[in-house]
């Protein structure tokens, strides 16, 4: 299945044969050439595997994999390097990446490791049945919300799924974008729809949240929808 991969790579040539090595692939591609904006896509943008170098101008590739560790600890990650030293790779490895690949490298190699990764990807996700909220307890196996005094609220498929996927980036605004793209799997290039926004309203009801002022499904102005 088609995926986006955002590569962080400073060497032009280098990146240049990745992208169209994986756009002929059939898969979407981000880019970045330093440090700085990779650091920066890591963490705001939409993907679903990051191949990473480790010598970039600004910030090592060593920082954007601690952050990302830290802030969306579920991402795969391939690091690209011409350090074959055992030392970096067990310190990658360590860090958190799925996979070392190690320069020159063959393009049959690269996407042999990209499809093998993303096979894995799901597997990273952590998963809980429930998940406990200010006022009510989620049942994500039930679709339900369980209140304290007793009440259940029954929860569509869609907004189950837009909480789970809120839970598992809790602690971070969620775009619009993404949430069509993780949970629709709906390319919102194409798509001009506000069902996101309906659905969150919808939760917010049914989790009893002020809509005036949200206590848990705040929105992040120009950033989207943060569970809290």
């Amino acid at each position: 299945m088609p995926s986006t991969i955002l590569v962080v790579e400073d060497d032009a040539a280098i990146r240049r044969g990745v992208l169209d090595a994986l756009k002929f692939a059939g898969h979407t591609t981000l880019e970045a050439g330093d440090g700085d904006k990779g650091l920066k896509l890591a963490l705001s943008a939409t993907f679903d595997l990051m191949l990473l170098d480790l010598v970039l101008p600004h910030a090592s590739g060593f920082d954007i994999l601690k952050a990302l560790r830290r802030e969306r600890p579920g991402t795969p990650v391939i690091i690209l390097s011409a350090r074959g030293e055992e030392n970096d790779r067990v310190r990658g490895l360590r860090l958190g990446a799925d996979d070392y690949v190690v320069k020159p490298f063959s393009v049959r190699e690269l996407l042999a490791r990209v499809e093998a990764v993303l096979r894995r990807a799901p597997e990273r996700q952590p998963v809980s049945e429930t998940l406990a909220l200010a006022v009510a307890t989620i049942d994500f196996g039930q679709s339900e919300a369980r209140f304290e005094n007793g009440d259940r609220a029954e929860l569509s498929e869609r907004e189950r799924d837009v909480l789970r996927y809120l839970a598992l980036n809790r602690g971070r605004p969620v775009s619009r974008e993404e949430l069509l793209q993780r949970v629709w799997h709906i390319d919102n290039k194409q798509t001009e729809t506000r069902t996101v926004d309906m659905h969150i309203a919808n939760l917010r009801h049914k989790l009893r949240d002020d809509a005036e002022s949200p206590q848990m499904i705040v929105t992040v102005r120009g950033k989207g929808y943060q569970l809290v």
